[in-house]
């Protein structure tokens, strides 16, 4: 099988040392979430960087089903962590539950200007790519 790109390397070595080794500007792209339905429809865009103060729900794991707001957002482990998802260490301590972006769905955005700004930017792109493949078509 030849490569798609020729420009871009397919190496295990070489993807595992750009994933663990980005920096946080990367990270931040690696982790978004999908928008749930309405979201999606709404805004034209279908996933967007997480952030403190989204409300979501889980879809996948011990915890699927469960919804919260995003507590903090931990870029160094690629792990998410959400209101009233614990668990009770030994000593009785309760610890947050560390959860993957991909696994879960926003419901509710806290938008601001800047955020706002971003599904507008990605939203024309998807309709510019439409329009293109229509006129391909």
């Amino acid at each position: 099988m030849t490569k798609v790109q020729a420009s871009v390397s397919s190496s295990r070595r070489k993807s595992r040392k750009a994933h663990f080794g980005a920096p946080s500007s990367v990270r931040r792209v690696n982790m978004s979430a999908p928008l749930s339905k309405e979201l999606r429809e709404k805004h034209n865009v279908r996933s967007i960087p997480i952030r403190k103060d989204d409300e979501i729900i889980i879809v996948r794991g011990t915890h699927k089903g469960r919804e919260g707001k995003v507590n903090s957002v931990y870029r160094l482990k690629y792990v998410i962590h959400v209101n009233g998802v614990n668990k009770e260490k030994t000593n009785g301590q309760s610890v947050p539950v560390p959860i993957d972006p991909s696994k879960v769905v926003v419901t509710k955005l806290k938008t601001d200007k800047d955020r706002e700004n971003i599904l507008e930017r990605i939203g024309n792109g998807r309709e510019a790519a439409a329009k293109k493949r229509e006129a391909k078509a």
